[in-house]
């Protein structure tokens, strides 16, 4: 276990959010939202994830499907699973199969849209029952945790085989994100650590951040290999240096109760979080150069609303998101001002 060193904190002030509101009306790089409600009421549509042809994919987690949309004619699909899914993410890899994470029964499963079969992956520990966030490598493996389990996982593609890391009890593994050199780094939700595998020597490192009340949930990482995470419990956003061990704290727009959820990262490198302890929720918009929340987008929604996981698509430059409430939503990120 590595302890970090120092740490910095940057104040905000709560001002903040109504100007970065104005910044954004007035010359900003994002749009209003735009958002779909979905054929399928009170099913949890989530995590959203945009393939080479411009569709959207996500998961029902209560209704145990996964869904399709066409941004463009608003269509919508739905693709059948087995009952007692609840898929919790959705990914889709660079050969366009579709991988979701069964967080009620123990299993990963791809699927090929072509044709809608499933092949299933099944954890090797039946004690492991609630895969939950998935990202891909490189290589096309994939690396998952499991919060309720305390375990980090790997899904190699060529053999099918998995590999689980126990961690330690209570730790509730969460969010995870893949650096430059396919390193996996990931939340430890149930502590006030970050953890991080290197792929070679499969050797587990933990760093701990220096508040003993952090609860970081979400994770990002930015082309510099910085890691950033939401602190849910205390309303900051985190920058872990891996190679220094330090960190900086900044505290968000909305301060203790802005209960920051998912995260992502654009092709600017600017970190967006959303905070889902204010209703509506908001995405605000973090510019590392400049140290600063930079924008702030409200997403309205039909009664109370929790966005838990975001995808930047790099080919349309949008922002991708879903949550409690009934709807798949983005927002595009411009390089240039947005026209109103």
């Amino acid at each position: 276990m590595r302890t970090l060193r120092s740490v910095v904190v940057l104040a905000l002030s709560l001002p903040l959010a109504a100007a970065a509101q104005s910044a954004r009306q007035a010359g900003a790089t994002v749009s209003e939202p735009k958002t779909w409600s979905t054929p399928w009421d009170k099913t949890r549509p989530r995590d959203p994830y945009a393939d080479q042809q411009g569709r959207v994919w996500f998961v029902g987690q209560v209704g145990n499907y996964v869904g399709r949309l066409d941004p463009r004619s608003g269509e919508f699909k739905r693709y059948e699973i087995d009952p007692g899914t609840n898929p919790h993410n959705l990914v889709v890899d660079r050969r366009g199969m579709v991988w979701f994470t069964g967080n009620a029964n123990g299993r990963i499963v791809r699927l090929d849209p072509a044709s809608g079969k499933l092949t299933t992956f099944m954890m090797p520990d039946p004690s492991v029952r609630d895969p939950h966030t998935m990202v891909f490598d490189r290589k096309g493996d994939a690396w998952f945790t499991a919060q309720g389990a305390g375990v980090v996982g790997k899904l190699t593609q060529a053999d099918g085989k998995i590999r689980l890391w126990k961690m330690a009890p209570r730790s509730r593994p969460y969010g995870i994100w893949i650096d430059s050199h396919d390193q996996p780094w990931f939340d430890l939700f149930g502590t006030n650590q970050i953890g991080t595998i290197e792929p070679r020597s499969g050797e587990f490192k933990a760093y701990t951040l220096p508040n003993e009340r952090s609860r970081p949930r979400r994770i990002a990482i930015t082309p510099d290999d910085a890691v950033w995470y939401g602190d849910y419990t205390r309303g900051f956003l985190g920058r872990l240096d891996p190679l220094t061990g330090t960190t900086e704290e900044f505290a968000l727009p909305s301060g203790l109760g802005s209960l920051p959820y998912a995260m992502t990262v654009d092709d600017r490198g600017r970190i967006w979080l959303a905070e889902t302890g204010v209703q509506p929720n908001r995405l605000v918009a973090f510019d590392p150069a400049k140290r600063a929340f930079t924008e702030t987008v409200t997403i309205a929604a039909d009664g109370p609303n929790t966005i838990r996981h975001m995808t930047f698509d790099k080919a349309t430059r949008q922002i991708w998101f879903g949550g409690d409430a009934n709807q798949i939503g983005r927002v595009q990120v411009s390089a240039a001002p947005v026209v109103p």
